[in-house]
């Protein structure tokens, strides 16, 4: 009987134990199920007292001493509970404050400014201004009169009327103008990124020498030099980066002083005008369907895309119906900005208005940049310059700070030489008074003329130096060209083009000519 007795008190403590301990090990056992435990504990126990004899058991003796005594279950409630651990379902988890996340820098916008100049036409009297007592020949007298203005321009444009056929073939003027490669030389120590070579005297030496001109300008990775190509497959689309966009810039001759373009030509010299495939016969009130293909083409690669035509009449101060409709087209295609060059005289300004609502500003001709020609029109020339907005969804021309800066070609004469380009506001009637095409060209030229001239042909869109000035100048924006479509497995070069740079000689003195 005291065996049983004990039996049931060691069996009674057990189930205690386990149930505090699974209790304090987080086990999941509720406190409904631990009073179940007690519970049984004391029924099993209470079975084992029931007894007279466990009766005096309870009242004391030894044996009693060695058993814990169980308290009532309203003293051990407490006990049990706060010796059992909270359920995963009541334990609050702290969790930690997200860290926040940094507030993006607002978008820095900034302005790309363009500058672009007319046809640097290399009579022979400006060919002999460059040239040195020793012989040698330095062209970097051609744009210190305005190389100020040109340093706050950000992209600089040219056209390069003349054609750099080869040194060894020797120098030549109007009617078929070979070149010193020195003045690309000082084009490229300018700052010129971009070169202009569609005109109607790129090919005046031939595919040869227009293959020439082109290998060039390998050299100089910084220029971007368009219209012209040493092997038909090469691409069109010239590519510019400037800050974080990108500009496309296009360039199309009429033609090549011909009525039939040469098979030899096609897809080296860029057309403006349509032609037939068969004969090459030129129709020069057509634009070529390619040239609005290469326009949508460059909106989908360029941010901004600028097409520069060499078009029009000749020594017409207003452009012609084929220039305007040409114009019109090219807008519509996608261009939002036409530069033109050819006509050796200025030519208005406008804002042309495309068919989807964008509006496409328009300079129908700069007139020249250098020349010795002998009509006074012709001094009156025209910088194109025009300001891009960049916000971080668009960029677009700002309306006043665009437009075209007047300069003056002034050459002396006995003999025929260059002696500046100048700014307009800044000429003088002292400087009018004595210029070459006076005895040159027998015809008088002064300020007020060209004042006058300039106010008629450009009106509102005449830019003052102050717009160009005003602001001062942050470090100009790196500009890199690239071409679209540029791959590893882009055709090379004729074995004569890689070789035309090593040709190069100095040539014989060639004779004077009297301009175009």
């Amino acid at each position: 009987m005291r065996e049983r007795r004990r039996r049931g008190r060691r069996t009674g403590v057990f189930l205690l134990g386990l149930a505090l301990w699974m209790g304090l090990a987080g086990c999941g056992i509720r406190d409904g199920e631990l009073r179940e435990a007690q519970g049984a504990a004391q029924v099993q126990t209470s079975e084992s007292t029931s007894s007279p004899e466990s009766a005096a058991l309870q009242g004391g003796g030894s044996e009693s001493a060695s058993a814990p005594a169980l308290k009532p279950e309203s003293a051990r409630e407490p006990a049990l509970e706060s010796a059992s651990a909270p359920t995963p379902e009541l334990v609050q988890k702290s969790t930690p404050a997200p860290t926040p996340e940094p507030t993006p820098e607002p978008y820095r916008e900034y302005e790309i400014r363009l500058a672009a100049l007319g046809d640097n036409l290399m009579h022979m009297g400006i060919v002999y201004t460059g040239k040195q007592a020793d012989g040698s020949y330095d062209y970097s007298f051609l744009f210190r009169g305005i190389q100020d203005l040109l340093d706050q321009a950000d992209i600089r444009a040219i056209n390069q009327e003349t054609v750099f056929g080869g040194n060894e073939l020797g120098f030549s003027g109007f009617p078929h103008f070979n070149s010193p490669t020195q003045v690309g030389d000082a084009i490229a120590a300018a700052g010129f990124q971009v070169v202009l070579h569609a005109t109607n005297h790129a090919a005046d030496q031939g595919v040869k020498g227009l293959a020439r001109c082109a290998a060039f300008w390998e050299q100089y990775p910084q220029v971007l030099a368009v219209g012209i190509h040493q092997e038909p497959t090469q691409e069109r689309i010239g590519l510019l980066q400037a800050g974080d966009r990108t500009f496309a810039i296009l360039n199309y001759t009429y033609g090549p002083n011909a009525e039939v373009l040469d098979s030899s030509l096609r897809g080296r010299l860029d057309m403006l005008c349509a032609y037939q495939e068969k004969t090459g016969a030129i129709d020069f009130t057509s634009l070529n369907p390619q040239v609005t293909e290469d326009i949508r083409r460059a909106r989908e690669l360029a941010d901004v895309v600028v097409v520069f035509p060499h078009w029009g009449t000749e020594y017409r101060t207003e452009p012609s119906s084929y220039q305007r409709r040409f114009a019109q087209e090219m807008a519509d295609a996608g261009a939002d900005v036409i530069i033109g060059t050819h006509p050796h005289v200025p030519q208005p300004v406008e804002l042309l208005t495309a068919q989807d609502g964008r509006t496409t500003l328009c300079f129908y001709s700069l007139g020249n940049y250098v020349s010795t020609q002998k009509q006074a029109i012709c001094m009156l020339e025209e910088m194109a310059w025009v300001t891009f907005h960049v916000t971080e969804d668009e960029v677009y021309v700002v309306r006043d700070e665009s437009g075209a800066v007047p300069l003056v070609c002034h050459y002396k004469s006995g003999p025929v030489r260059l002696e500046n380009v100048y700014p307009l506001e800044e000429y003088t009637q002292e400087q009018a008074q004595s210029h070459g095409i006076r005895n040159y060209g027998g015809v008088s030229l002064s300020l007020e003329y060209l004042q006058e001239k300039s106010r008629e042909i450009l009106g509102e869109w005449e830019l003052p130096l102050e717009k160009v000035r005003e602001k001062g100048r942050e470090l100009p924006l790196q500009v890199v060209p690239k071409r679209a479509g540029e791959a590893e497995d882009a055709p090379e070069g004729s074995k004569e083009s890689e070789a035309a740079l090593e040709r190069f000689t100095e040539p014989e003195d060639p004779p004077e000519d009297i301009g175009e």
